[in-house]
């Protein structure tokens, strides 16, 4: 998704990004994973969730700052309010932010986080297999950019 390896983010600057945004970390190579990225920009109208790529020197520093591993990419990453959460509990807070009808999948916190996370990992830890791997991730283009946390970062550079 983002070639430019070079840029570099220290702990202070994604601190502060953390404060400011509610970030979704997806699998830029997953095919699943660039379907729910597409599912987000088309159902989140307001742009709540700011999307970057794991592989992304962003998502690489977001990772890092969590002491999450940033070769192996085993769940979604979502930071809601400064709050990290992982595996069911990621995909559950960020539906229950949506709105209807996608906001009633909050039932699922009825059933027990093992269980849930179970499952989660189950599909994650298989989906290269299930769902293959894609060269042609979702890039941000003029309808979509501020769905994209880098996007939305440099364009907040330039106008300061």
């Amino acid at each position: 998704m983002y070639n430019n390896k070079s840029l570099s983010f220290d702990s202070h600057q994604i601190a502060n990004i953390i404060e400011q945004h509610n970030i979704i970390l997806f699998d830029a190579i997953c095919v699943i994973c660039n379907h729910w990225a597409k599912f987000l920009i088309q159902y989140d109208h307001a742009a709540y969730f700011k999307l970057a790529s794991v592989q992304s020197p962003l998502g690489e520093a977001i990772l890092k700052y969590y002491g999450m591993s940033t070769t192996d990419y085993t769940t979604m990453v979502v930071i809601h309010h400064g709050q990290r959460y992982i595996e069911s509990t990621a995909l559950l807070k960020v539906m229950q932010s949506l709105g209807l009808p996608f906001s009633l999948m909050q039932a699922g916190y009825f059933i027990p986080r093992p269980l849930r996370d179970f499952l989660y990992r189950r599909v994650a830890l298989n989906r290269y297999q299930i769902f293959g791997t894609t060269n042609d991730c979702i890039l941000p283009c003029a309808e979509n950019q501020q769905h994209f946390l880098e996007n939305v970062i440099y364009a907040n550079r330039k106008e300061n």
